[in-house]
């Protein structure tokens, strides 16, 4: 076995600012194509959603690392995208005006009893999984139904009539 190069394995390969470049500009990519490509899950993970992550998470690898060698260099590249992430949730919550920018708005999808089908092309929701969604929510029909959003994080709301 080996010795270990413990001198190689924790001196930093890439300069600080070079690791924090990079990944900011891949967070902030990653992140734009997340919100206006991948924009919501219907409530569960498919085999498309997972390769799409392993594949995004292996095209961005080189991009985001810049060929570095040392697991600091690793580790501060992780910290800056925590951060990035940390400091989005902050804004989030403190500034309104960005959370406008960061988080879709609801879509409507039923309106007075009516299935909205252009806006369930959109998220590409067939109505299986709509009533499934309002069968879960304790729905019978859509009759009853006066509104029905799919909200930001994917999940769904129903108002319901009150005649």
């Amino acid at each position: 076995m080996e010795p270990v190069d413990w001198n190689e394995l924790f001196q930093r390969s890439v300069s600080f600012w070079e690791i924090f470049v990079r990944g900011s500009a891949m967070y902030w990519f990653l992140f734009l194509i997340f919100r206006f490509v991948v924009r919501r899950d219907v409530g569960s993970v498919g085999i498309s959603d997972i390769l799409i992550l392993v594949i995004i998470a292996d095209a961005s690898q080189n991009a985001f690392s810049g060929e570095y060698r040392s697991v600091t260099d690793g580790m501060l590249l992780v910290s800056v995208l925590v951060g990035w992430n940390y400091l989005l949730n902050w804004i989030n919550f403190h500034v309104p005006a960005f959370r406008r920018f960061s988080d879709p708005s609801p879509l409507l999808l039923v309106s007075d009893g009516r299935l909205l089908r252009r806006n369930m092309r959109v998220e590409h929701i067939t109505e299986d999984e709509l009533l499934a969604k309002m069968r879960a929510q304790g729905v019978r029909s859509l009759r009853s139904v006066k509104r029905m959003y799919m909200e930001s994080d994917g999940s769904f709301s129903v108002i319901k009539n009150t005649k």
